[in-house]
């Protein structure tokens, strides 16, 4: 009976989230809330479970307490079965300097692929929202006899210049990344899409360990897996790109298959939040047959009193809606919201409270976030932005305690 390949789990949730500041002032991007009770990180985590990888590393770097508290009291695994994820902070293994770059950031790991000897390494990003099953990408980066195997989702050319760029040709062959370039290449089998580079890579070990090495030595290169690892896999013809709409999840339904956001910009993760909220939703949390895991507070059902309501919307256990009305949004946790208090189009993270008659309109309200008895959030745009983080679309953003001003 053949062996089954060994495989090791590397993600990277090392980033800054500068973009989404300041939901990410005071944790680090993967550790930023999402869909009421999850944690951004819980996706690529429930991915790779699902799939039974069960030894990941998760190599963090900036603000990673929250992060790592999380993990720790969230993500165990059978020790006896020799099963672990562990979050690993930088260590300056190389000498006293963080991560430059992702590459870097696993060469300076690179201890925890000798420990685990590996045939194989997935290296996944930890702040997308979408479910997969690495399974099928391990199947053809083997049956392929590829070095590396990169996750490419098909966009619309028109908007491919947004995105790292994948150049294939039919046979799946990586020919050159392109980082958002002015004219994309389109697909040979359909001229106006283009494949966007997902930041998930497969890798054969030895082939990966080789081109860190390599790429340590470059003095001119910034040590990053999409900027510098996969152009050395292109050049050494040992590249190939996964497409992610043939990846098949158990229970996907037809609205939800392949769903995939970058959520590294404010407007692309209150999109993401809408996303839920639809009656057939276009990402869909309900699907048991391939769950999103996290750690769920010990609260009780969520509470409807004197009238409150909530239409389309998510509502997390031990909220309490007296006599408030709530349409279109992701309510999280604990949450209160008092009488003729009105919010729509908005998402609220744990803790926060809505006094009497206050209204929050196309809103992001960080946990603990108190806003007073009449006050108006979303309301007049000119005023928010005098007051508050407003990104580029006019969603109004407080952070975590912050007290909306009356």
């Amino acid at each position: 009976m053949a062996r089954e390949p060994r495989v090791l789990g590397i993600v990277l949730a090392g980033g800054e989230g500068k973009r989404l500041w300041p939901l990410t002032a005071d944790r680090a991007k993967p550790a930023v809330p999402f869909g009421g009770t999850y944690r951004l990180i819980d996706f690529v985590l429930s991915n790779l479970v699902n799939a039974g990888y069960l030894r990941i590393c998760v190599l963090t770097q900036y603000k990673s307490h929250s992060l790592d508290r999380h993990i720790t009291q969230t993500w165990r695994m059978s020790t006896v079965l020799d099963n672990y994820i562990t979050p690993v902070p930088a260590q300056q293994r190389l000498g006293p300097r963080w991560y430059t770059g992702s590459a870097d950031a696993i060469l300076q790991s690179a201890n925890l692929i000798y420990d685990d000897k590996p045939d194989y390494i997935i290296v996944f990003g930890a702040d997308h929202v979408y479910r997969m099953d690495p399974r099928q990408m391990i199947s053809q980066h083997i049956q392929s006899g590829a070095g590396a195997t990169v996750a490419g989702i098909r966009v619309p050319r028109s908007e491919a210049t947004a995105f790292g760029v994948i150049d294939a040709g039919l046979d799946k062959r990586v020919h050159g990344f392109l980082e958002k370039p002015a004219d994309p290449p389109g697909l040979p089998d359909n001229p106006d899409q283009a494949y966007a580079s997902m930041g998930n890579y497969i890798f054969t070990t030895s082939v990966l360990l080789e081109a860190l090495k390599q790429d340590a030595e470059d003095e001119d290169s910034v040590h990053d897996m999409g900027t510098n690892i996969m152009p050395m896999m292109v050049k050494q013809g040992e590249a190939f790109v996964y497409d992610f709409t043939e990846n098949d999840v158990p229970g996907a339904t037809e609205r939800d298959w392949g769903y995939w956001r970058d959520v590294g910009t404010m407007d692309a993760y209150y999109d993401a939040h809408m996303d839920l909220v639809a009656v057939h939703p276009i990402f869909n949390l309900y699907n048991q047959q391939w769950p999103i895991y996290t750690n769920m507070p010990q609260l009780p059902s969520a509470k409807f009193v004197e009238g409150g309501i909530a239409q389309e919307s998510l509502v997390g256990s031990g909220t309490i809606i007296s006599g408030a009305t709530v349409r279109h949004s992701v309510i999280s946790p604990n949450v209160r919201l008092n009488a003729g208090a009105y919010v729509e189009g908005s998402v609220l993270m744990e803790g926060v409270q809505i006094g009497r008659g206050a209204v929050v309109r196309r809103a992001i309200l960080d946990k603990d976030v108190v806003v007073p008895e009449g006050a108006h959030i979303g309301v007049d745009p000119a005023t928010d932005r005098s007051r508050y983080h407003v990104s580029d679309s006019g969603i109004v953003v407080l952070g975590k305690s912050q007290l909306a001003l009356p």
